[in-house]
């Protein structure tokens, strides 16, 4: 189990310095924080660490704030989009303001779906496959977890 306070600052470190990254092995954890590309914002990913000996392999394309999981295909043809994160699901940008998607919408790869909230940081999911919104399986506000089915999609 890690311990949020830690972890919350490693990221304001990582936030008020100067360098890009920080990755720390403990244990049985391993801690990426890294600044997001294109502007303010940091993102942070823990997982296992890599037991002595065993190979680790890298992302095939790098996805911009936290790495998500590799996409998985449902054995009925639908793309399935799984949570890279802990946190919150929420369906639109505001409580006011329309969902990004509904079930029934056509989505285009990169096309915003949700935003996952962790540690008061709003990070938005991009789809990463085009196609018709078949499934919604949370509901707005609920907690999700790493790797957590989030939509189905029908590819075109």
């Amino acid at each position: 189990m890690i311990n949020l306070d830690w972890l919350r600052r490693l990221i304001r470190l990582v936030e008020e310095s100067d360098i890009d990254s920080l990755e720390i092995e403990r244990l049985t954890t391993r801690v990426r924080i890294r600044k997001s590309p294109p502007g303010p914002g940091v993102t942070a990913q823990v997982s296992p660490a890599a037991q002595p000996h065993s190979p680790v392999s890298a992302p095939a394309t790098p996805a911009p704030g936290v790495e998500p999981p590799p996409p998985a295909s449902a054995t009925d043809g639908l793309a399935e989009v799984r949570s890279p994160m802990v946190g919150t699901f929420y369906r639109s940008p505001s409580p006011d303001m329309d969902p990004f998607v509904s079930v029934g919408d056509h989505v285009e790869k990169g096309q915003t779906l949700c935003i996952l909230e962790a540690m008061k940081l709003m990070n938005e999911l991009p789809s990463d496959a085009g196609g018709v919104i078949a499934e919604i399986t949370v509901q707005n506000g609920d907690p999700v977890e790493f790797g957590q089915l989030l939509f189905r999609i029908d590819p075109d």
